[in-house]
């Protein structure tokens, strides 16, 4: 194995001169929020921390270091030397290539440069080797801290048979199930049948959603087995998996729980987690909506009888399943920071961060369980690099090409480890960045979700703002009548964007319009003056066509001074705004209503794409007689996607099924295709029989590469 290297201080030295701009991305709250706790450079505790992990935990964790006066090492893999979080350290180290087996689970490569850096402590973030019994060993024998629990709670907790056990015999409530390793799908489907239908089959070691499959009958609790072993190996290094009774429309709450190394634990009240897809998170909130006090109290108390069980010392989470009744049952422990932590963060007003660090260097907790407040609502959703259109969110891959946060709104935090002219690579997590919202009251908190989420500019990779955003402003998530299957309930046909009802079609149409309107005659000047003036007096009436899906409306725009009244779909609407054609952001008043519509792109053939409501629509914008003259042009035939197959997401081919000449009946398995450590098995649509076959198992494909052709 070649040695680290220590990158070059020259990107560092250059990222601070705009680092000032970022430091709200890895923790506080932009606005009034403050932690209640202020470190104190009397209190000493480590001199320079390693953080062995990337992206925005990488920096979050940096930027609580610096406040407490720490010098931090970044890791990274070659592909992450221009990383955020690289530049934010103050040394840097490279551990290997981009696979995460050979850089960031490496841990021969993080302990040298652990050595060589001198770094007395490591953080690890969540994922990677948050949870590895054995690089926390590692460590402890080089007289490395390891900034989280001791080895025997990692080995405890991370192990879900084992977790269970010891959870009983805290008096934690559990899920009946299987207690036991499943070694075989035979042996699954048994199991299953005693434990009875529906059951979820899950990855002994696992987490954030990888390696579980609900089954509902022996065939997909045969394929489960299998998809969920192959996924466990993959993620974790270990394929063992467990199963137990799936708790039909539950909710996902769980506990934040902090404890030292001197036998004091808290529960820091709890995170309404419910608002999944593939079991793992999307948008979750502190408080719940659900829980009264007696629930939540008693939740507290277990989790903190769970902690002390394993004698457990660092920030933790107790994660339940909670049913109609408010009967709530042990799912597992998180034995680590959890991504959504910032919302706990918001409305205890305590930095998570620097109270794993105070309890790793040995120090008592500063406060009593009487201490920790419920001060306001926060809200988080995750913003993933997505297409939300294909099963809630297959992973999408490219470069930022332009990227600006939300952070010019009050009381909006932002994590991310990415800026403008980042990649989204096929090797690690999709997530962009994780954008929190805080506010007195819920609806508070959720009107800045909605502004922030309109405000978020990203352009170069499809992403899942337009779901983000339906699921906030949807009546049901609004009333708190949400369940881990919110999704599959309110859209059980996909995801398909903003439906339009009359109305907001009018004022989509009309913007539309008047952007087109604006445009023309911007084109028209030059330094304020007309090109050409034929006439003393600007044009102030057009005759237009707006397209919009298979409708073409005719549209009548009057234009006085800067506002734009538009005559369409039976209705008049009312346009201003300042019209800034070189910013994304488009502050629009439509009939007396504050918008934030986004142009995403518009061309010389008057095709608009117009992000409207959270959501991407294309619109094309002619004259009348274009408008004319284009019906004369002929329609491109759409491809005939029943005898091909093609990757809906960028991933590796794990898997191959099928070979030229094969007769494949209709939703037989074709490939299985794996992208973010995620396995998706693709199927036929028809029965044909293999024409060609395009692609190779551990060949590296892109999103829309022709895999198989059916006759």
């Amino acid at each position: 194995m070649a040695a680290p290297t220590i990158s070059s201080s020259l990107a560092r030295l250059l990222f601070a001169v705009k680092y000032a701009s970022l430091q709200s991305r890895c923790s506080g709250v932009h606005g009034k929020v403050q932690y209640s706790t202020v470190y104190s450079p009397s209190e000493k505790t480590f001199d320079k921390i390693l953080i062995a992990n990337r992206g925005e935990i990488a920096c979050r964790v940096i930027k609580t270091c610096k406040k407490m006066g720490i010098q931090t090492v970044a890791v990274h893999s070659d592909v992450d030397s221009s990383a955020v979080h690289v530049k934010m350290a103050d040394e840097a180290v490279c551990v290997g290539s981009a696979p995460t087996s050979k850089s960031y689970l490496n841990m021969d490569a993080i302990m040298d440069a652990i050595r060589v850096t001198g770094a007395q402590a490591v953080h690890p973030g969540y994922g990677f080797l948050s949870e590895n019994k054995d690089f926390a060993k590692r460590l402890a024998a080089e007289g490395v801290t390891f900034i989280g629990p001791d080895t025997h709670a990692i080995l405890a907790m991370g192990d879900k048979i084992e977790s269970k056990l010891i959870a009983k015999a805290a008096k934690v409530n559990t899920i009946p199930g299987f207690d036991g390793v499943v070694k075989t799908a035979e042996e699954a489907v048994k199991i299953a049948q005693d434990i009875g239908y529906p059951v979820m089959i899950k990855a002994s070691a696992g987490g954030g959603g990888k390696g579980m499959r609900i089954a509902w009958n022996d065939e997909e609790t045969r394929e489960g087995f299998r998809f969920s072993s192959q996924e466990a190996e993959s993620s974790f290094g270990d394929d063992r998996l467990l199963i137990e009774k799936y708790i039909d429309n539950p909710r996902h709450i769980e506990i934040q729980v902090l404890a030292d190394k001197h036998g004091n634990a808290l529960w820091l009240n709890e995170r309404e987690c419910s608002i999944q897809r593939r079991n793992q998170k999307v948008v979750e909130e502190a408080p719940s909506t659900f829980l009264d006090q007696d629930t939540r109290q008693a939740m507290g108390e277990q989790a903190v009888q769970l902690a002390k069980a394993v004698q457990y010392s660092s920030a933790g989470t107790v994660e339940f399943l909670v049913d109609s009744k408010k009967n709530f049952y042990f799912l597992e422990m998180n034995t680590r920071l959890q991504v959504e932590h910032p919302i706990t963060e918001c409305i205890t007003g305590l930095d998570l961060v620097e109270q794993m660090i105070r309890v790793a260097k040995g120090y008592r907790l500063q406060h009593k369980q009487e201490d920790i407040p419920i001060n306001g609502w926060a809200i988080e959703s995750r913003i993933y690099a997505e297409d939300p259109y294909k099963s809630f969110g297959l992973p999408s891959i490219g470069r930022l090409s332009e990227y600006q946060e939300p952070l010019n709104l009050k009381n909006v935090r932002v994590d991310s480890g990415i800026e403008e002219g980042s990649d989204i690579s096929i090797y690690y997590d999709p997530m962009i960045s994780k954008l929190v919202t805080y506010g007195a009251t819920r609806g508070e908190a959720l009107a800045r979700m909605e502004d922030a989420l309109d405000n978020y500019v990203i352009r170069g990779v499809t992403h899942n703002i337009s779901l983000l955003r339906e699921i906030i402003t949807h009546p049901r998530f609004i009333s708190g009548d949400i369940s881990t299957n919110f999704l599959p309930e309110v859209y059980p046909d996909g995801f398909k964007g903003h439906q339009l009802e009359a109305g907001k079609r009018r004022e989509l149409l009309a913007s539309a319009a008047a952007l087109y309107v604006t445009v023309q005659l911007r084109s028209q000047k030059v330094l304020g003056s007309l090109k050409l003036s034929p006439t003393p007096v600007e044009r102030s009436h057009w005759e237009l066509c707006v397209q919009l899906g298979e409708g073409c409306y005719a549209v009548e725009v009057v234009k006085s001074g800067n506002v734009y009244n538009v005559e369409v779909d039976g209705g008049t609407v009312e346009v201003s705004g300042q019209w800034n054609l070189a910013s994304p952001l488009l502050p629009l008043s439509i009939n007396g209503t504050q918008r934030m519509l986004q142009c995403l792109t518009r061309d010389a053939s008057g095709k608009i794409n117009l992000q409207y409501l959270g959501t991407m629509f294309q619109v094309r914008v002619l004259s009348k007689l274009a408008a004319q003259l284009n019906s004369y042009m002929p329609e491109k035939v759409p491809e005939d996607t029943s005898s091909i197959l093609r990757s809906p997401m960028p991933g590796t081919v794990v898997a191959m099924s099928v070979k030229p000449g094969d007769t494949v009946a209709e939703g037989q398995e074709i490939c299985v295709i794996e992208a973010m450590k995620m396995q998706n098995s693709l199927t036929a649509v028809k029965q044909a029989k293999v024409k060609s076959v395009q692609c190779k198992p551990g060949e590296t494909v892109g999103e829309g590469d022709l895999l198989v052709e059916l006759e």
